[in-house]
């Protein structure tokens, strides 16, 4: 599952506008991933050295095209309607926080993966589309996934889900997260999430 979450930072890296096509789905995967890759590799020596860099490199170069409002309030799900306008913008942040802190973990586990990119298809009258990714590692087999991006208000597309072997990480998370926020309530929930934020990356 770890190269799964290694290749949902994929879908979020920042670079120039001018060098992004946002207005693109399926351009705005294939650059990210070289983009993210590239980046990584850059600054490797750095993080040799340590390991939070990769929280850096999130926070700079993936989550301005990560939809982590939108996906904050689907792991919410009805509590979005029973918190507070506070709560809801203390829960988008660690969320955020939380997705920053996962996928510097996840990225700690990338090494040469080639990517394979299917082929853009007609999106001009879609408003979520669904961008099919190959995998390929030598000596295993490939590992098939579909990014889900939504088109907004201005017309440019972000990434909000990725489905992995039929699931959807939105979907279990939400399940995961909505039974916390039901047993603990949601202002233990998001402290519990800021916790994971601090929490040091390590190899794995």
């Amino acid at each position: 599952m770890s190269v799964i979450l290694v290749l949902a930072t994929l879908l979020s890296v920042t670079a120039q506008a001018e060098e992004v096509d946002r207005t693109d789905p399926y351009k705005l995967v294939e650059q990210v991933a070289d983009k993210t890759f590239g980046r990584f590799a850059a600054d490797k020596a750095i993080i040799d050295q340590d390991l939070g860099h990769l929280k850096v490199i999130v926070e700079q170069e993936l989550m301005p095209y990560v939809d982590y409002k939108y996906a904050a309030y689907k792991v919410m799900g009805q509590y979005v309607r029973e918190s507070s306008k506070e709560q809801r913008s203390e829960f988008v942040e660690a969320f955020k926080g939380y997705l920053i802190a996962t996928y510097a973990q996840a990225l700690t586990e990338y090494t040469d993966q080639t990517v394979e990119f299917s082929p853009a298809r007609d999106f001009s009258n879609e408003k979520i589309v669904e961008v099919s990714v190959q995998i390929v590692e030598n000596g295993r087999p490939p590992i098939k996934l579909v990014f889900k991006a939504r088109r907004l208000k201005d017309k440019t597309w972000k990434a909000f889900d990725l489905v992995a072997e039929g699931v959807s990480l939105l979907a279990s998370k939400r399940s995961e997260i909505s039974n916390l926020i039901r047993q603990q309530g949601i202002d233990n929930v998001i402290q519990m999430l800021n916790d994971k934020t601090q929490q040091d990356i390590t190899a794995e």
